[in-house]
């Protein structure tokens, strides 16, 4: 028997044993016992020498279990629920932590703006982004916190150079992060700019760090590329994609008018993606476009975009 799964008959089941559930769990070995006596769970099956076999999908609802009663909740009730309770408790739970801890970090940034230290902004976004990873540093922190710096402008609690120079901190992390993943494969090769008219660019950046890790081969143009560049660069880049994104200001009739230029100057092979906060108020749709309702459905368009490609 090994130390943290077993065998049985020598061959590996996904199961571990109750010194591999203390290590992971960090519930302890007598704790796990009186469970499983006084609450009828964990049901750990046994092996051929009578020690316990823990299946991990016990293990997952320890595991959660155990996040539950760092964050206050008694075992007895916890014990006691059935999965679907248990997980809509840890969804609403973790889900306020994250609101407390973007607003902690908000704070922080912040303050570090209204003192002018771009330097150690640089550094705490660093240590975030390095913490969380590059996709769940884009979709957990970067995006809401960007909102909120808008509004904390918008309130007047920040000045327009103070937003630009943390536009500028993001991009600049972005951009090197995004350097150190290795060269991607030739596909999807997807063309990332923005329209004539349309200067902000930061969407695209997320985009592209979200793209990237992925193995997708990202070509950014910039922001306010004329459409018949777009074409020629998609025709020159041979790419299957071209990626747009809209902030609110943009005017939604000319959104709509370039877009439609813009599809009949493609071939219909490839696709176009657009997203941006214009799009979450502007009702419209046309034919042959793909929109993209936040950050997280770009990985879905992605997805979407290879298994349509496969099949």
């Amino acid at each position: 028997m090994t130390d943290t799964y077993s065998e049985v008959d020598g061959a590996a089941v996904t199961h571990l044993t109750i010194g591999g559930v203390e290590r992971d769990t960090g519930l302890s070995k007598d704790v796990l016992r009186v469970w499983e006596r006084r609450y009828a769970f964990p049901r750990p099956e046994r092996d051929r020498y009578g020690e316990r076999l823990y299946p991990l999908s016990q293990v997952e609802r320890l595991r959660t279990i155990k996040r539950l009663m760092d964050a206050g909740h008694r075992p007895g009730k916890l014990l006691a629920m059935n999965e679907v309770a248990l997980s809509e408790l840890s969804s609403r739970q973790f889900r306020s932590q994250h609101t407390e801890q973007v607003a902690n970090h908000l704070q922080q940034i912040l303050t570090l703006l209204r003192t002018n230290d771009d330097i150690a902004l640089r550094q705490f976004l660093a240590q975030l982004m390095m913490k969380q990873g590059l996709q769940r540093f884009v979709l957990e922190t970067l995006s809401p916190l960007n909102r909120e710096i808008g509004d904390a402008w918008i309130r007047g609690e920040l000045q327009v150079f103070h937003e630009h120079a943390y536009t500028q901190v993001v991009q600049t992390s972005l951009r090197a992060a995004i350097s150190t993943i290795p060269l991607p494969g030739s596909s999807p090769r997807i063309v990332l700019t923005t329209f004539p008219n349309e200067p902000h660019s930061l969407g695209l950046l997320l985009v592209e760090a979200l793209l990237v890790p992925e193995g997708a081969h990202c070509i950014s143009l910039g922001p306010q590329t004329p459409i018949p560049e777009i074409a020629a660069a998609t025709a020159a880049y041979d790419a299957h994609v071209v990626a747009l994104s809209f902030s609110s200001a943009y005017g939604g009739k000319q959104a709509l008018t370039g877009l439609a230029s813009l599809r009949e100057l493609l071939p219909p092979h490839v696709a176009i993606w657009v997203g941006g906060a214009l799009f979450s108020r502007l009702r419209t749709r046309l034919p042959g476009i793909d929109y993209v309702e936040n950050l997280a459905a770009t990985l879905s368009a992605l997805k979407q975009w290879r298994n349509g490609t496969a099949q």
